[in-house]
């Protein structure tokens, strides 16, 4: 893990002091890390076969969350899971992450501590290990940006191109948890320092614990590249909506969603009705779910009961299908309308 000497990019514990507590905190490296955290880059020894999976995000404070909603052991192990599942989208099994800190002037070793929490409880999970990083100030908000490695055999890769018209359209889990899950905290925090408590309706609460910790489907996305089931895969961090856009614009598709198969988190629907709000559309556009979408071929449909019983009860839906038209759409009551949009930073 390495860091910029200037004083000006000094945090207040002092970059060393931060580095070495870091580092005391990390449990032992794995054999194939040669080289660990110390060094000014880490030595991996990949594995024999299989091609590496790199993938990179941040979460920024004021954009990706806020610390009225989220604890700063939640930002930890959040921005782990949101990498994690990048990697398994693309079929892959992650291994090994890079951890930059950019860290606000008045951060504590107390406040370091429990984002090294939330860090190094999502990556045990996640059976990684935090290979390095980097370690400087920010001028203002804290930002927490990840690099995930993780490995994949040849021909056993997932990406957004390869679905075909035809192909059946499934998705992981519910939808729409997260997203409701961050209106009720919206509504029900106020400007007081400290993490909102968790709502006393407790199917609210599920969902609001998805906004704070998404639970990557690291299993899911290994068996789907593995066992040849999808021939498209991509994770919902924009939305649903946004991620079948993404799929059938690569693949050259379009997409027809059956709204009456959507597997609405049931706090979502109750909560998007009880103000009003269609929850089709709500849940479609929503993001942060983290589960995936994967398109699945009619040659090989037969493939689903191997998913399937890797799932180990994770629901597997099918919602929908590519179409050879362009298009995108959502069919209710027997009639079809425009697919909404999901999720954009810019």
């Amino acid at each position: 893990m390495s860091s910029p000497v200037s004083d000006a990019a000094r945090a207040t514990p002092g970059e060393r002091a931060i580095i070495d507590h870091i580092r005391r905190r990390l449990p032992p490296p794995p054999s194939s890390l040669i080289v660990p955290v110390g060094d000014d880059a880490a030595v991996v020894m990949p594995e024999r076969g299989e091609m590496q999976v790199l993938t990179t995000d941040a979460l920024v404070e004021g954009v990706h969350f806020d610390r009225r909603f989220s604890s700063l052991a939640d930002v930890g192990y959040k921005a782990i899971a949101v990498n994690v599942s990048d990697v398994a989208a693309m079929g892959g099994t992650p291994s090994l992450v890079l951890l930059s800190l950019m860290l606000p002037d008045a951060t504590s070793l107390e406040e370091l501590d429990r984002l090294l929490d939330g860090v190094l409880e999502m990556s045990a999970k996640a059976r990684v290990a935090v290979a390095g990083g980097n370690v400087t100030r920010s001028p203002a908000s804290l930002i927490v940006d990840v690099t995930a490695i993780g490995h994949v055999r040849p021909r056993r890769i997932l990406t957004r191109s390869g679905g075909r018209p035809g192909d059946a359209l499934y998705v992981t889990g519910t939808i729409g948890g997260a997203a409701a899950g961050l209106d009720w905290l919206r509504e029900n925090t106020g400007t007081a320092h400290g993490v909102a408590a968790d709502p006393a309706d407790p199917i609210l609460g599920v969902a609001v614990r998805r906004h704070r910790r998404p639970e990557p489907r690291l299993r899911m996305g290994a068996t789907l590249g593995r066992a040849r089931v999808a021939s498209a895969c991509m994770d919902l961090s924009d939305g649903l909506a946004d991620a079948v856009r993404q799929i059938g614009q690569a693949s050259g598709t379009g997409a027809i969603v059956d709204a009456a198969s959507l597997p609405i988190d049931p706090g979502a629907r109750a909560w998007f009705t009880a103000r009003g709000r269609d929850p089709v559309t709500a849940a479609l556009s929503g993001g942060d779910d983290y589960e995936l979408l994967f398109t699945l071929p009619l040659k090989t449909s037969r493939r689903i009961r191997s998913a399937e019983a890797a799932a180990r009860g994770l629901a597997l839906t099918k919602i929908g299908e590519l179409t050879l038209d362009g298009g995108f759409a959502v069919l209710r009551d027997g009639r079809a309308e425009p697919l909404p949009h999901g999720f954009t930073h810019f």
